[in-house]
């Protein structure tokens, strides 16, 4: 299996601007929380039957929590033939870097 090319999440939002997509592989709840908008999502462990649902004509670049689930999905994808990218550390450098999350609100503290 070869493994995919890992990009940060400063890189990953460059990419998205430039027309990349993002497959957010967390679970469920996870996405309900918040998410990157515009992504899509397809938890990792429904992505065998669902990855024919994506583009294969646009770069992906596979999103989690913390880059684990992610990387294992972008092997995944590049073996079954599409350009793909792990973003690394996931939602904590996507943050860090300035991307923007949509979802639930939080109640205040």
């Amino acid at each position: 299996m070869r493994h995919a090319p890992a990009v940060t999440a400063a890189e990953a939002i460059g990419m998205v601007a430039d027309g990349a997509l993002i497959v957010d592989v967390r679970r469920h709840f996870e996405w309900n929380r918040n998410h990157i908008p515009g992504s899509v999502h397809i938890p990792l462990e429904e992505l065998p039957d669902r990855y024919v649902e994506l583009p294969d004509d646009r770069l992906l670049i596979t999103f989690c929590t913390g880059g684990l689930r992610s990387g294992g999905a972008a092997n995944m994808l590049i073996e079954l033939g599409f350009e793909a990218r792990n973003m690394t550390k996931g939602l904590i450098d996507w943050r860090a870097a300035g991307g923007s999350l949509q979802g639930a609100k939080h109640a205040p503290r």
